[in-house]
């Protein structure tokens, strides 16, 4: 299974640290985030790395290189501009496959054990999700979970984690190089009944915001 890190966005609300620095590379604990989530892959035993790369794409690239230091191979699906996650999917399918690939948004910290998604079997589904519990940012949360199944229904006492596995058929009829969000692909697939999940209940953060960035950092000093 080979999979794709979400790493082309903006990070506006982490200004003005992503001025000059893209997300994806912020430090965490002098560690650029990104790196955190290349080292977990090449633990759970993934080998091939796609990244999406569009807003100081370059310094990414500069940094992570072929992905050999991790013990990867990387390959990057250059963005003219940020196509948001369901765009970025599409345009990076060639480099994909046609097989379930693990996603992963770069601007998460999240301690999940990666190789436990490696033998995830989507069958006739479309996806399957990592869910954890609403963080305060996030009350009303996306999905509920029944019996395995992802649902939108409430009440929604899960945020969708930034991590999946899926199938390339969740971003049909989504044109390469053209923007699309995923959330809506979610919702309609929950809908239809096509999308299993778990909860995950251990370290989990969304580095969204430089008070969110200070918190993990924070909160991993205090373990070390």
């Amino acid at each position: 299974m080979k999979a794709m890190l979400l790493a082309a966005g903006r990070g506006e609300r982490l200004r003005p640290l992503t001025d000059s620095v893209p997300k994806a590379l912020v430090p965490v604990l002098g560690k650029p985030l990104i790196a955190w989530h290349l080292e977990r892959l090449a633990r759970a035993g993934f080998r091939d790395v796609v990244v999406n790369v569009a807003y100081l794409g370059a310094k990414i690239e500069a940094a992570l290189g072929d992905g050999r230091r991790f013990g990867l191979s990387l390959a990057y699906s250059r963005e003219l501009e940020p196509l948001e996650t369901a765009g970025g999917i599409a345009t990076a399918l060639p480099l994909l496959g046609a097989g379930p690939f693990l996603l992963v948004n770069a601007d998460i910290y999240c301690e999940y054990d990666f190789a436990r998604l490696r033998t995830v079997a989507l069958d006739a589904r479309a996806g399957h999700l990592v869910l954890v519990p609403n963080p305060a940012h996030r009350p009303n949360g996306d999905f509920s979970l029944e019996a395995g199944l992802v649902r939108g229904a409430a009440p929604r006492r899960y945020t969708y984690a930034g991590l999946a596995v899926l199938s390339p058929r969740m971003v049909d009829g989504v044109k390469a190089g053209t923007k699309a969000p995923l959330a809506p692909l979610l919702y309609a697939a929950a809908d239809r009944g096509e999308l299993s999940g778990e909860a995950y209940e251990g370290l989990w953060q969304d580095v969204g915001t430089a008070a969110r960035l200070a918190e993990l950092e924070s909160l991993l000093k205090d373990r070390e």
